[in-house]
């Protein structure tokens, strides 16, 4: 279970101020809202990336936030959509006159809150466009209907780079869209997440089973099957990643595996270790490989597996330089 709260209700508020306190010399949280943006922002003549979504994802959205990736976030209650207020406060307070573009994860209520922000910055003259992130490749058949889960972070990643190195607003948009359309993830479960203030998880995974295709907002799986080795989970997320490849895709991709809250560092180890090989065997040239905690959910026992196939323009957006919280690339 979650441990450390004082009031649920304030849970957000309090882990902003935490942040905002431990890295202030990165970030500054907006005023009136709940967001935080790189310290002294507005940046000048850059396009800024407003990325946000529910709390309870750590390092998303906030860690992610600074010079190389986002210019601000905007976070909502444990795995809820800021409110389309916030994302409008939030909006304004990045915005330094050459445009923003939104990115966050496929959710009925992102979508929503981010359309309702974007409608009312846009009557007040600021010029905003969205990427709306969808990975999953367990959650639907169809590519625009899919959640966002971990390919969040290589998304984030190709807009920061591209607005930081001074591109036009259209040009930001249309990489941010071109790396979600090479994206693709898929999760497994071991155990679900327990919210604070709450004494049961949002979901249980029986003795000896695990789920399969899971999202970050604590949702179980689209299904469920018998644990397996580790080997043969890594053959199964390879071989559901690669049977939805983006057409033409080539064979060198950025591989992130990603713990969502409590699987041991170790854990994920082993499993990369059958991962990479499965990988080689199918083909992939694997580019600066990531095993870390880049999209959580709470406490969340398991993994997830995400490529983002490259090209010359996407591996130039991900090698140029960064620092945040969460991600440093110098």
């Amino acid at each position: 279970m979650t441990r450390i709260w004082n009031n649920p209700i304030e849970f957000k508020d309090q882990l902003i101020d935490g942040f905002v306190a431990a890295y202030g010399r990165i970030i500054e949280r907006i005023p009136d809202a709940s967001g935080v943006r790189v310290k002294g922002g507005p940046v000048a003549d850059k396009v800024a990336v407003l990325i946000g979504g529910g709390s309870g994802h750590y390092p998303l959205f906030c860690g992610l936030v600074g010079k190389g990736l986002a210019m601000g976030a905007v976070m909502g209650d444990i795995f809820a959509s800021p409110s389309g207020e916030e994302i409008y406060r939030c909006t304004k307070a990045v915005d330094a006159g050459k445009g923003v573009v939104y990115g966050y994860g496929n959710y009925s209520g992102d979508v929503m809150n981010f359309s309702m922000g974007e409608m009312r910055a846009k009557m007040d003259g600021h010029d905003v466009r969205q990427v709306v992130i969808s990975d999953d490749v367990a959650s639907s058949p169809e590519f625009d209907q899919r959640r966002g889960i971990a390919g969040d972070f290589f998304v984030f990643k190709a807009l920061g780079a591209s607005a930081w190195r001074g591109d036009s607003l259209d040009t930001v948009h249309a990489f941010g869209q071109h790396a979600n359309q090479r994206t693709r993830s898929f999760g497994v479960a071991f155990g679900g997440c327990t919210v604070p203030g709450r004494t049961e998880p949002l979901f249980t995974v029986d003795p000896g089973k695990m789920e399969l295709g899971l999202g970050l907002h604590g949702e179980p799986g689209v299904e469920t099957s018998e644990m397996l080795p580790g080997k043969d989970i890594a053959r199964m997320m390879v071989d559901r990643l690669l049977a939805d490849a983006p057409q033409a895709a080539g064979s060198r991709a950025l591989v992130l595996l990603n713990g969502l809250g409590s699987t041991k560092y170790e854990e994920l180890f082993v499993l990369y270790s059958d991962l990479y090989k499965r990988l080689a065997a199918e083909g992939i040239e694997v580019y600066k490989p990531i095993v870390d905690e880049l999209g959580t959910s709470l406490n969340m026992a398991g993994c997830s597996l995400t490529l983002m196939w490259l090209d010359d323009d996407l591996q130039t957006l991900f090698d140029a330089p960064s620092e945040s919280a969460a991600w440093t690339n110098m």
